[in-house]
């Protein structure tokens, strides 16, 4: 049985006559008998009584009409949503990143994408890389946007990575701080000074705690944050000093490091037996 089986069988009953309805389908007579046979066979129920030179459902026929007109339209539906999926005109994407990503970066790429495929819906998660790489490792993100390097344990061939922009850090200090006056830092000027910092675990904290120890450099960590807007605002109120994304300040307030800019690679994540819909982003 196939869907064309059952479109002929409709066809059939709506006419309630086989020359006709076989002259309406552009087909012999006897090769659309032929296949109401065949369906009747495969059914094990007589579906049509002849009367005379017409036809009439008899009551499994009538039953079997409203299913395979129902399967039809399923059938049909189906398509669409499909058709609709590969041209981007409906689903949803689930994407995560950091802190930076989602603040900077996602808000104008999701904005414009939205723009072109307004039926698609998104699904925006804030954590830490390793965080998103277990996300996207899981399927329960599509994307994710982390910093380099996922830890050869997460990725473990499943992964397809994808970098996509440096990002550089730079230092927020207090109006009133002695560095204020400056563009950039040194390593050594942070020694014992009061630091917001981000989260443990982070990839930015631990690029920075990396750094720090490179150049023995000892802060004081007063405070640890997630929010690039609280961490901003913490350090204008004077209580410590702070790194942020050279794309969050600006590069209007923060200084960059004069030993050797502070950067890191950001990348797009995606589980690497994952298809992709047609022109996604």
């Amino acid at each position: 049985m196939d869907t064309t089986q059952l479109a002929h069988f409709l066809t059939v009953a709506q006419v309630a006559n086989m020359t006709r309805a076989a002259a309406r389908l552009n087909l012999t007579q006897p090769a659309l008998s032929g296949q109401m046979k065949r369906l009747e066979e495969e059914l094990g129920a007589l579906l049509f009584d002849r009367q005379g030179r017409g036809l009439r459902l008899t009551a499994a026929g009538d039953a079997f009409r409203r299913h395979a007109a129902e399967a039809l339209r399923v059938l049909a539906e189906g398509r669409a949503s499909l058709g609709a999926l590969g041209a981007l005109e409906s689903g949803a994407i689930a994407v995560g990143g950091g802190a930076t990503s989602t603040t900077c970066l996602l808000p104008a790429v999701i904005g414009r994408f939205h723009a072109a495929h307004p039926g698609i819906r998104f699904t925006l998660r804030e954590a830490p890389s390793r965080t998103i790489v277990e996300g996207v490792v899981a399927g329960e993100l599509d994307l994710g946007i982390v910093t380099l390097p996922v830890p050869a344990t997460q990725a473990g061939g499943r992964l397809e990575i994808t970098p996509w922009i440096i990002d550089e850090l730079v230092l927020l200090v207090p109006p009133s701080h002695p560095l204020a006056a400056k563009r950039r830092f040194r390593w050594r000027d942070l020694a014992g000074q009061p630091l917001i910092a981000f989260e443990s675990g982070s990839a930015v904290r631990l690029l920075l705690d990396r750094q720090l120890a490179e150049h023995g450099v000892v802060p004081s960590v007063v405070m640890e944050l997630r929010s690039i807007a609280t961490i901003t605002s913490m350090v204008a109120a004077g209580v410590g000093l702070g790194f942020v994304s050279r794309l969050a300040d600006g590069g209007e307030r923060g200084l960059r490091c004069g030993d050797k800019p502070l950067a890191r690679q950001l990348a797009i994540v995606e589980r690497a037996d994952r298809s992709r819909s047609a022109d996604r982003c």
